[in-house]
């Protein structure tokens, strides 16, 4: 690395030991990775085959998977390579790059969360306007606004810092995250407001937005029969689930960027792990366990395959 030449390799430090538990780390991974695509791939292609399924809760359920499944893919092959090779690098632009992917699908995910709670608001408390309200128009345009509203977003953050000038060339982690604003001379004042402004928008907003919906739901659940109380159960605790781990994903991550120089380098590598591999496995786990339609077609499924 030369600092004449405009550097355009970053050493990932966040590495421990690798020289001695490479291969460990190389299997468990591994195999996290091939369960994460086979797990989300399975419940996106019983989506997409049955025509029962082509519902608005599931193409969403559907959408939110193959986030996993993409965002897994921009971390995992180099985070493979790297527990293989003498050197954890990793060049500039690809950083960037796995920054962008990374904040890109968890804003995207917040939004799907967001939009399967109105979802659930509509079906459960005004059920007689859902075909109205729900049409696959809208359905449509709620996916579409789901992805283009992060990737606009995250996109002019990254832009904005292409051509900052790096004084530090060793990243405090095991993948591109916003610890890359460390490596700049200067922090930009107006990045910082524009981050801000992007938590609020991708995440915090969200939040409250499904907290408010949901918070709707189980008032007028309480009020309601049995049924809807039932109905309500078992569609929304699978989304409520899966929105704390993110949260818990989303406070991970500023937890080890925010405070990286105070966090032991074993504790911040595990927890970096636990970012990467808990989400994309246990999302799955969830709704195909806790959402009946999914759950019976997989059932059908393995019974299939094990008849022959």
């Amino acid at each position: 690395m030369d600092a004449d030449l405009n550097v355009t390799y970053i050493t990932l430090g966040g590495h421990v030991e690798v020289h001695k538990y490479r291969y460990l780390y190389f299997v468990i991974m591994f195999t996290a990775y091939i369960l994460i695509i086979c797990c989300n791939s399975t419940i996106i292609c019983l989506v997409f085959i049955h025509q029962n399924l082509h519902e608005p809760m599931y193409i969403f359920i559907a959408a939110l998977l193959l986030n996993s499944v993409v965002s897994s893919t921009a971390i995992y092959p180099k985070l493979l390579t790297d527990f293989l090779s003498e050197k954890q690098i990793i060049t500039y632009p690809v950083c960037l790059f796995q920054v962008f992917m990374f904040y890109f699908l968890s804003g995207s995910e917040f939004l799907l969360l967001a939009a399967m709670s109105y979802d659930r608001y509509v079906s459960i408390c005004k059920p007689l306007q859902y075909p109205t309200i729900m049409r696959k128009t809208t359905v449509s345009i709620l996916l579409v606004l789901a992805w283009l509203v992060p990737a606009c977003q995250i996109s002019a953050a990254v832009v904005l810092n292409i051509n900052n000038k790096l004084c530090s060339f060793t990243l405090k982690g095991i993948y591109c995250n916003n610890s890359v604003n460390f490596l700049y001379c200067e922090g930009s004042k107006v990045l910082f407001v524009y981050g801000i402004v992007v938590l609020l928008n991708l995440a915090l907003f969200p939040m409250v937005f499904i907290l408010f919906t949901y918070t709707k739901i189980l008032i007028i659940s309480y009020r309601s029969c049995g049924e809807v109380r039932k109905k309500a159960a078992q569609t929304c605790l699978p989304h409520l689930l899966v929105l704390i781990n993110y949260s818990v994903l989303l406070t991970y991550d500023v937890i080890t960027v925010k405070l990286e120089t105070e966090f032991p380098k074993t504790v911040r590598f595990v927890m970096t792990l636990q970012i990467v591999m808990y989400n994309p496995l246990f999302n799955p786990v969830i709704y195909g366990l806790k959402v009946r339609e999914i759950s019976k077609h997989l059932k059908r499924l393995f019974s299939q395959a094990k008849v022959n």
